[in-house]
C-alpha cells in the first residue's frame, strides 16, 4: 500500500528526489585526532554489562607442567554448553560476568551431572565457572577434555574467551569444531586433539596433564602430553595441533589482538 501510494504521489507531481538535494553529511562527521594515544574510553567501574578489556598475559616461554583437570566433558559440547545464550547475552559486553555461564551445561564424565565438579583444592563439588575461578586465584592452570566435533554450532567467540580469562591454558578433545578451534587460538589458548582418540579414556577424575614440547612448537609437530593419575601413576599420550606460524605467534604473544599490538 504504502508503494502504491509512493507512486501516485510522484504521478501527481510529488518531487521523486530532494529539491535541494542529499544531506552531505559534512557536518556530523567528526575525525579521530591524529595522535589517539590518549584518548580514554570512560566505562562506569560499577555498570555489570560493560567493562574495558585488559591484555592476556603473554607465554611465559615454559612447557606446561600438572595442568589441573578441570572437567571432562561427555558426549554433545556445543558452543551454547560452553557458553550459554538467552538472559546471559544482556553481559556480552562484560567478560567477567558471561564468564558465570561457562560450560555450565555441559555434562560431567565423573559424575554425569551439569554443573558440578570436584574442585581439587577443597575436595567439594560445585560450579564450573566457580570452581575454575578458584584454581585462577590459587595460581592453578586448568584444562578442559572433551569428546567429538567440540564447540559445534554458533561462532560466538565469548566460548573461547571464557576458558582464557578463567585461567585456561589448554582444550585437548578427540575433535573440534573447525570455528571454535580457530577461535581459541586467537586467545591464546591451546586447542589440541588426542592422536590417538581412545587416549580420550585413559583421563580419570583428579588428574594433571602436562603439555611439553613448547619450546620448539612448530607447524605439524605434534606436543607431547603426560597424564599424572592421582595414584601416582602416569600415561604419556600424543597431542596433534593445526597450528601455523602466524597463530603460533598468536600463543606466544598471549592472543592475537596482542600479536597485532606488536606489528
Amino acid at each position: 500500500k504504502q508503494w502504491y501510494q509512493r507512486r501516485v504521489a510522484i504521478t501527481a507531481g510529488g518531487d521523486e528526489l530532494p529539491a535541494q538535494g542529499f544531506d552531505p553529511g559534512e557536518d556530523t562527521y567528526q575525525p579521530p585526532p591524529a595522535d589517539g594515544s590518549a584518548v580514554a574510553v570512560d566505562v562506569d567501574p560499577d555498570s555489570n554489562r560493560l567493562e574495558l578489556l585488559t591484555p592476556f598475559q603473554r607465554w611465559d616461554g615454559n612447557d606446561y607442567h600438572d595442568l589441573q583437570l578441570l572437567i571432562k566433558v561427555k558426549g554433545k559440547c556445543t558452543t551454547d554448553h560452553i557458553s550459554a545464550a538467552g538472559p546471559w547475552l544482556k553481559f556480552r559486553g562484560h567478560l567477567n560476568n558471561i564468564s558465570n555461564n561457562f560450560l555450565i551445561t555441559a555434562v560431567n564424565a565423573e559424575n554425569g551431572e551439569m554443573n558440578q565438579i570436584r574442585n581439587e583444592v577443597t575436595g567439594e563439588f560445585g560450579p564450573v565457572p566457580g570452581t575454575a575461578r578458584d584454581y585462577k586465584a590459587n595460581g592453578i592452570g586448568w584444562v578442559v577434555v572433551g569428546d567429538e566435533n567440540y564447540g559445534e554450532g554458533s561462532s560466538r567467540e565469548h566460548a573461547a574467551l571464557e576458558p582464557r580469562h578463567l585461567g585456561g591454558k589448554a582444550v585437548i578433545v578427540r575433535s573440534f569444531a573447525r570455528i571454535h578451534e580457530t577461535n581459541l587460538k586467537k586467545q591464546g589458548m591451546l586447542p589440541l586433539t588426542f592422536a590417538n582418540p581412545a587416549d580420550y579414556d585413559k583421563i580419570q577424575p583428579g588428574d594433571k596433564i602436562s603439555i611439553l614440547g613448547l619450546k620448539s612448537f612448530a607447524p605439524g609437530v605434534p606436543l607431547k602430553g603426560k597424564i599424572t593419575h592421582k595414584d601416582g601413576s602416569s600415561d604419556e599420550i600424543s597431542l596433534n595441533h593445526t597450528f601455523n606460524e602466524n597463530q603460533i605467534g598468536w600463543f606466544k604473544a598471549g592472543s592475537a589482538l596482542n600479536k597485532m599490538a606488536e606489528v
